[in-house]
């Protein structure tokens, strides 16, 4: 696939790894429709040429008009990156008592079933491109975490759906090989969004300490970089790649 015959829905991209994406893609020539529960979402949208759709990715028919929405805008589409999701701390017992369950219900609709939500009903549509000579007709990208597999205290709700999107990844691309879809999975390490770009400046200088090399956090501009490289390399399927520069949580 090249960048630019590619259109693209992608979730969460009103801010941070969402956007960053969505901007990349547009720069190289793609179509995107950007899908955020945020209505701020749409002048993210505006300022890079791209559509938007305010959309809650948990909810069937809310993804179904999204999905619609972007054809109608786009044509077609061709890949699907899902970038929404969310990140609270609490331990399985804490001095409170026991994790709230719906705390970590809500972390497991958002993180892992509004990724796999999404997927399901993209690939219906993606489903419906000619193939190209090799069979291919579009691709998945997945957002995972090294949380996923190296989660520290605090991070069972997310590390969880995290490690299910990781594992999400080969038995949907299997599912999904008879038509010529490929899925894949990206792992950050720690980016700079902006989560965590509201820490105080001494607490981003110690999670930047804290990775291998080079000692910096992220920038979500080259999580957007892999992502294209995953639409462009057509041999790329099935698996989960880690961009965290070595980074392996204590």
């Amino acid at each position: 696939m090249r960048i630019e015959n590619t259109a693209a829905v992608i979730t969460g991209g009103a801010s941070g790894l969402g956007f960053a994406t969505a901007k990349n893609f547009r720069e190289g020539g793609a179509q995107v429709t950007i899908l955020d529960r945020d209505a701020k979402g749409a002048e993210a949208a505006e300022s890079i040429g791209a559509h938007f759709i305010q959309t809650d990715v948990t909810g069937e028919e809310s993804v179904q008009a999204a999905i619609g929405f972007a054809v109608k805008k786009m044509g077609k589409i061709t890949a699907a990156v899902n970038c929404a999701g969310i990140g609270t701390a609490e331990k399985t017992l804490g001095r409170d008592g026991p994790h709230s369950l719906d705390h970590y219900k809500r972390i497991i609709d958002i993180n892992l079933v509004g990724t796999f939500n999404v997927a399901r009903l993209a690939s219906a549509e993606i489903a419906k491109n000619d193939p190209e000579s090799d069979g291919a007709r579009g691709v998945i990208i997945n957002t995972a975490s090294i949380a996923a597999f190296d989660g520290q205290m605090g991070q069972v709700g997310y590390s969880s759906s995290k490690a299910a999107i990781a594992g999400m990844s080969l038995p949907m691309a299997r599912d999904l090989a008879r038509n010529g879809i490929r899925v894949m999975a990206i792992a950050p390490g720690i980016f700079m969004t902006p989560m965590l770009a509201g820490l105080p400046e001494d607490v981003q200088t110690g999670l930047a300490a804290s990775v291998t090399c080079p000692k910096r956090l992220g920038d979500p501009s080259e999580y957007a970089a892999l992502a294209r490289f995953i639409v462009e390399n057509g041999y790329l399927n099935g698996e989960t790649i880690r961009i965290d520069g070595a980074l392996r949580m204590q």
